[in-house]
């Protein structure tokens, strides 16, 4: 059975630490060989934008632009459609390779065979 993990990142700068050992953990496993889809909801959907990441720093740990590039190089990353629009996000706004999708699509990646999901 294929194994892959679904990563829910809610946080952004408002708790650095969750937030970036979430990235590190989706560029980590992709290195690693395990497919991963990143979703970005709460106030991680601002990483969708372009720029937002250069914004965010945490001493002693890999730049979330580098790990946000690794993930959409190699998986999936997705921008929670609520999250979006509370935030006036649209399709047009975001980084190229970002989807913007809701919990339907959610539940069916996490309830997917061989799937582990975790959230930060």
């Amino acid at each position: 059975m294929a194994r892959s993990l679904v990563i829910k990142v809610t946080v952004g700068a408002d708790a650095p630490e969750r937030c970036n050992q979430a990235f590190t953990v989706a560029a980590s496993a992709l290195a690693g060989g395990i497919p991963v889809s990143l979703w970005l909801t709460g106030e991680a959907a601002w990483f969708a934008l372009p720029g937002r990441t250069k914004e965010f720093s945490l001493p002693y740990a890999a730049q979330l632009g580098d790990l946000l590039d690794a993930v959409l190089a190699a998986g999936r990353v997705t921008l929670c459609t609520q999250c979006a629009a509370r935030r006036d996000i649209t399709v047009d706004d975001v980084i190229e390779g970002v989807r913007i999708a809701g919990a339907p699509t959610f539940v069916e990646e996490i309830f997917g065979e061989g799937v582990q999901a975790l959230v930060y």
